[in-house]
């Protein structure tokens, strides 16, 4: 299976979808790991969908779910990308591929080791190069937003989103109670402060600021008490890009792939994929 899938990318959140699109793009096949039930806010630019809806296009690119490496495999041959609902990684015990790019977000690392790949690259913070993985590539917004590390970490979460429009922790909603969402309104319309967006059991959850609903987790997912549930962009302008992959995304694609690339075995950049 190593020449079907080279590369695995654990994690098909919107950030993660932009490293998945951009390697995809440059016809690298590879393999995504998801969780049984992801929690991606920005589902409509990110692949995790593809665990709910079976299938999930992202400009105008294609990821599938699939059952086991076989079904994997023909996806890839269609052009496809395959999403295998693999929390933990078991399958990387019938084969090991060329990278592994854990993507998924978490702040901590969840099992993740250089032992997994040839190359191992974490994203953000909560890995250390040259100890757990072998590059970190960092995620927080400014300077320094896609670099390649080498040695060390990337910058510690600080809990407070990046500014966007002047506007950081006020443009993302947490949920107010704990139970099911129950949506009032869908990712791309445009919002009121105080308006309700959606419910969570029977308490209304409100707009914090005016704008365009850029993400919004799934009618009927099961949240805690402060559980990240939606993310409003002041910028009204901007509503298209609600519907295409992020700025941010394809920067720390740019970073994962100069590792990738400057970082292969031969040192020209040639991985033999």
């Amino acid at each position: 299976m190593k020449a079907v899938f080279p590369v695995v990318v654990r994690g098909g959140g919107d950030l993660a979808t932009g490293t998945i699109h951009k390697l995809h793009q440059a016809g690298i096949p590879l393999l995504v790991l998801e969780a049984e039930h992801p929690s991606a806010i920005r589902r409509y630019v990110s692949y995790c969908e593809a665990v709910y809806e079976g299938r999930w296009t992202v400009e105008e690119t294609t990821a599938v779910q699939v059952k086991n490496l076989e079904e994997a495999a023909a996806a890839v041959v269609r052009g496809e990308i395959p999403v295998l609902v693999d929390p933990r990684g078991a399958v990387l015990r019938q084969f090991r591929p060329q990278v592994l790019i854990d993507a998924i977000l978490a702040k901590t690392n969840l099992g993740t080791t250089k032992e997994m790949a040839e190359l191992v690259i974490g994203l953000g913070p909560g890995f250390t190069a040259g100890e757990d993985v072998h590059l970190v590539v960092e995620t927080q917004r400014g300077h320094r937003l896609g670099r390649v590390i080498t040695q060390g970490t990337a910058a510690a979460n600080t809990g407070v989103p990046g500014i966007i429009g002047g506007y950081g922790k006020e443009r993302v909603i947490h949920s107010p109670a704990e139970g099911k969402v129950h949506c009032q309104k869908a990712i791309g319309d445009l919002v009121h402060q105080g308006e309700i967006i959606a419910r969570v059991g029977d308490v209304s959850v409100a707009a914090t600021i005016d704008g365009v609903l850029r993400g919004l987790i799934r009618e009927g997912y099961p949240v805690t008490r402060g559980f990240k549930m939606a993310d409003i962009d002041p910028r009204l302008s901007e509503q298209k890009n609600c519907f295409t992959i992020s700025d941010k995304a394809r920067c720390i694609a740019g970073g994962v792939l100069e590792g990738m690339l400057h970082y292969a075995p031969d040192r020209q950049g040639l991985w033999r994929f």
